[in-house]
C-alpha cells in the first residue's frame, strides 16, 4: 500500500480554506485505474465531478453532507462496458429495466450499444430518448453496419450500387457527426455477412475521417467459411485500408477446430500492434457463447430474405440435401447437440439441449433443430470454448471486459464479477490491478470517453466500492437471472445508483457522445 496523496486538486493545498463536498468515501482502498499501486485513502465529490483523490494535505479541513465508510472495501472507477445488447432495456417503456440494474449490481456505469453491427444510425434521436425517459447507467453508441445496408438493401444477397453506396456513407457520417463511437460490424450475421469487404473498408473511412474507430463481431470466429485467423486478417485489413482503430469485439476461439489457436491469435494481433496499427479487443469471463439458433445452425446462403425466406427453403426438396449438410456441419463445429442449450424464448425448450429435444422426438439432432426452427428462433447458450483460450485472451493488456449480455445468458448479469471472483481470487489468472485497468481506464482510452475510467480530480463521479471478499456472480446457466453480490456502493455521475448494496432507483446515466474530428461535421 502507498499511504500518500495520488491526485488532489489545489484547493487541497489552501489548509485555511475548508473544502465543501456533496460526498466523501473515507478510508476505502482506492484503484484510480491508472496506477496499479493502490492508495488507502478518500474520493472527494462535488456534484458530478471529483475533486479530491487519496489522503487530504495536512491540515486540509472539509465537510461532506454525506460520508460513507469505505473502510475495507475497493474504491474504483466505474466499470464500462465495452459490449453490450441492453439496447432492448434501455430503450423501453418499463422504468426499471431503464434503469440497468443486473449492469449497475455489478458497478457498471457505463454501458456500451451499437455493437455487432446492430445500432440504428440515428444516434441524436436514440440520445435524445435517453435523455428524456431517464436510464441508470451512461450510454455509449456505435452505428451499427446492419441498418444502414438494410436501408438500402433490405436483407438481399447483393452489391450496393454505387449510388446505394453513397446513401450508405452519408448515414454513417450522420451518425459520427451526432456523437457514435464508430462503426460496428456484425460480418457473421445475415445481412451484413453478404457484404464484402471492400464495402466495409469504404464506410470505415468515413467513420475513419471522423476520428471514429471500427468495431467488428468477425465473419468466422470458428471456421464456417474464412475461419478464425481469415477474420482476424480482415480486420486488420480494413484498419490498415481505411486508417482507423480497430476492435475486435467478444475475441474467441470458437468450437471444436479452432479451440486452442488463441495464441496464434495473440501472436498475430501483437505483431501488428508493434507495427502500429491500433488493434484491441474485448471478451467475456465464459466459455459458452449466446446467438440465435439459426446464426447458429443454419448456413448464411440458406438465410438470404430473411425467416420467412428459410421457411421455404426448409419444404424445397431440391434444397434439402444441401442445406441438411451445412447444418450437420455447423452442429460439428459448435461440439454437438449436447452443447447447445436452449436459454430464452419458448417454454416449450428452454433448459433443454438439442439433444434432449432431439431424444425426447425420437428424432436425428438436424431434423429436430429444423423442426425447432420452423416452429420458432431461440437464443441458445453454445459451449463450443476451452478455458485456456478464454484465459489466455483475458490476460493480454489490450483486451477490456464486456458482457455481450444477452436475453438467456448469466453473462447479462454476472460478467464483471465472475471475472474478478474466478480468474482474481480464484486463480489468480489477473491482479486485482489488472481486472480494474481492463474494466476502467482501458476502455474509456480505446473508446474516447471523455473523463471517464479513471478516478481524477474534475473526472465524472463515476464510481464503485465493492466488498472484496463478496463480490461474486450467482447468475448460472439453469438461473442466469440472478444479480451479483458484493457491490457496496455505486456512483453515477455524483448521484447514489447502488447504495449499502441496493439500488436507489434513481436514473443518472447520460448519453456519452464522441466528439467527431475538428472540421469533419458541417458547422
Amino acid at each position: 500500500m502507498v499511504a500518500a496523496v495520488v491526485c488532489a486538486s489545489p484547493a487541497l493545498h489552501a489548509a485555511e480554506a475548508p473544502l465543501e463536498l456533496d460526498l466523501i468515501l473515507r478510508g476505502g482502498t482506492v484503484y484510480t485505474g491508472s496506477d496499479d499501486r493502490p492508495v488507502v485513502g478518500d474520493v472527494g465529490i462535488v456534484g458530478d465531478r471529483i475533486v479530491f483523490v487519496g489522503r487530504p494535505a495536512a491540515g486540509q479541513r472539509f465537510g461532506a453532507r454525506r460520508t460513507i465508510d469505505a473502510t475495507g472495501l475497493i474504491v474504483a472507477p466505474g466499470f464500462i462496458d465495452a459490449h453490450t445488447h441492453a439496447d432492448r432495456d434501455l430503450f423501453t417503456d418499463d422504468p426499471k429495466k431503464r434503469l440497468n440494474i443486473p449492469f449497475l449490481t455489478q458497478g457498471v456505469t457505463t454501458a456500451v450499444i451499437g455493437n455487432d453491427g446492430f445500432g440504428g444510425f440515428d444516434i441524436a434521436a436514440q440520445a435524445k430518448r435517453l435523455r428524456d425517459s431517464g436510464v441508470g447507467t451512461n450510454v455509449a453508441m456505435y452505428v451499427g453496419f446492419g441498418p444502414v445496408r438494410i436501408d438500402q438493401l433490405g436483407e438481399a444477397k447483393r452489391e450496393p450500387t454505387p449510388e446505394q453506396l453513397e446513401v450508405m456513407k452519408k448515414h454513417v457520417s450522420q451518425a459520427m457527426c451526432e456523437g457514435a463511437l464508430g462503426l460496428s460490424t456484425g460480418l457473421f450475421y445475415n445481412p451484413q455477412n453478404f457484404a464484402k469487404t471492400e464495402e466495409v473498408i469504404e464506410l470505415a473511412k468515413v467513420a475513419a475521417r471522423h476520428g471514429g474507430l471500427y468495431d467488428s463481431h468477425i465473419r468466422d470466429e470458428s471456421m464456417y467459411n474464412i475461419g478464425l485467423k481469415g477474420s482476424i486478417d480482415e480486420v486488420i485489413r480494413i484498419g490498415r485500408e481505411a486508417k482507423l482503430p480497430v476492435h475486435v469485439a467478444h475475441i474467441k476461439a470458437l468450437g471444436v477446430d479452432v479451440q486452442g489457436q488463441s495464441g496464434d491469435i495473440i501472436r498475430r494481433i501483437e505483431a501488428e500492434r508493434v507495427r502500429g496499427l491500433d488493434i484491441t479487443a474485448d471478451h467475456y469471463p465464459w466459455t459458452a457463447s449466446s446467438t440465435r439458433f439459426s446464426a447458429a445452425l443454419v448456413p448464411p446462403w440458406a438465410l438470404d430474405g430473411g425467416r420467412a425466406a428459410l421457411l421455404k427453403r426448409f419444404d424445397d426438396p431440391a434444397e434439402q440435401e444441401r442445406l441438411r449438410t451445412g447444418m450437420r456441419e455447423n452442429l460439428r463445429l459448435r461440439g454437438g447437440p449436447e452443447a447447445i442449450l436452449f436459454s430464452a424464448g419458448s417454454t416449450k425448450y428452454v433448459g433443454r439441449t438439442l439433444a434432449q429435444v432431439a431424444e425426447a422426438a425420437k428424432a436425428d439432432p438436424v431434423d429436430a433443430a429444423i423442426a425447432v426452427l420452423k416452429d420458432t428462433d431461440l437464443h441458445i447458450a453454445s459451449f463450443n470454448q476451452s478455458d485456456d483460450d478464454v484465459r489466455a485472451f483475458m490476460k493480454r493488456p489490450w483486451v477490456m471486459t464486456s458482457s455481450d449480455s444477452s436475453e438467456g445468458h448469466p453473462r447479462a448479469y454476472g460478467t464483471f464479477a465472475r471475472k474478478y471472483d474466478q480468474y482474481v481470487v480464484k486463480e489468480h489468472a489477473l491482479s486485482l490491478a489488472q481486472f480494474i485497468r481492463g474494466s476502467t481506464s482501458l476502455t474509456a482510452d480505446t473508446l474516447g470517453l471523455v473523463k471517464r475510467g479513471y478516478l481524477r480530480p474534475g473526472y465524472y463521479a463515476d464510481l464503485v466500492a465493492f466488498d472484496p471478499a463478496r463480490f461474486a456472480a450467482r447468475a448460472t446457466y439453469a438461473q442466469p437471472a440472478l444479480l451479483s453480490e458484493g457491490v457496496v456502493t455505486v456512483l453515477v455521475n455524483g448521484e447514489l445508483a447502488v447504495d449499502r448494496g441496493q439500488p436507489t432507483g434513481i436514473a443518472a446515466g447520460r448519453p456519452l457522445l464522441r466528439t467527431p474530428k475538428a472540421g469533419s461535421c458541417p458547422a
